[in-house]
């Protein structure tokens, strides 16, 4: 019997920003599971390292870059190959309510949040780094729709990079480029914990959910792996909530 896997991701070579660490480093594991090579971004070599460590054998590799920097971002483009697919979770959450906020706070989420990947995005395809074919998965998040008290300016870099990709999925898809949105509800991971939350009372909240339970960076990197590989080749410019039933 012929073997038919159409999520596999053998021969596919994928870079995963944000790997260091949460949903970046569940997407690369759980790709180089599905027979990807994984090209692994962040700023933070012995976090990558711990990340290249869990991944299953392969000719992965780290490239070192912090994307709010215009002279990293070059350095990191003239050392990545053509790739196949490119997952975009770097990111930072805030919180910080309206009228107190500066202009310091809305640049770091903004230049992280959605500057940040869409200048990369930009010189991916300037340099002519993405294949055709190739699939581009952002990482965006229900609060675009689900508004929180503190949360404006994370919301707004979300919502943001979803509007972008749906004009990036237009464009693109004359090359059978796909451009699509992941927007998960609330995940275990350390940004959730950043937000001096006590961890009793999130396990308190994540029992109002259907499902019982928050997510984990293993449930986004499943439907990542949707997204890259040709199981999806009639997919482009959605956005997926994935919430447990939630919100």
């Amino acid at each position: 019997m012929i073997e038919f896997n159409p999520f596999s991701l053998k021969g596919k070579t994928i870079l995963v920003t944000g790997s260091s660490s949460g949903i970046g480093r569940g997407v690369a594991i759980a790709c180089s599971k599905m027979g990807a090579t994984i090209i692994l971004n962040g700023r933070n070599q012995m976090k990558l390292d711990a990340t290249l460590a869990l991944l299953e054998t392969g000719d992965h590799r780290v490239i070192i870059a912090d994307l709010t920097n215009s002279d990293s971002v070059t350095r990191m483009i003239s050392e990545l190959p053509a790739i196949d697919g490119v997952v975009h979770c770097a990111g930072i959450g805030q919180r910080v309510l309206c009228k107190v906020a500066n202009e310091q706070d809305v640049d770091a989420v903004m230049d992280t949040n959605f500057k940040g990947p869409v200048l990369l995005q930009s010189e991916l395809l300037r340099h002519k780094k993405i294949n055709k074919g190739a699939s581009i998965v952002f990482i965006a998040s229900i609060s675009t729709w689900s508004p929180s008290i503190g949360n404006a300016f994370y919301s707004a870099s979300k919502g943001a990079i979803v509007s972008y990709a749906n004009c990036l999925a237009l464009e693109l898809a004359p090359r059978k480029v796909r451009v699509n949105c992941i927007s998960p509800a609330m995940i275990w991971t350390d940004l959730i914990l950043q937000d001096g939350i006590d961890e009793e009372q999130l396990k308190e909240d994540e029992q109002k959910y259907p499902l019982k339970r928050y997510g984990t960076p293993e449930d986004i990197a499943n439907l990542a792996i949707y997204m890259l590989s040709d199981a999806s080749t009639w997919m482009t410019g959605s956005n997926v909530k994935i919430s447990g039933g939630g919100c």
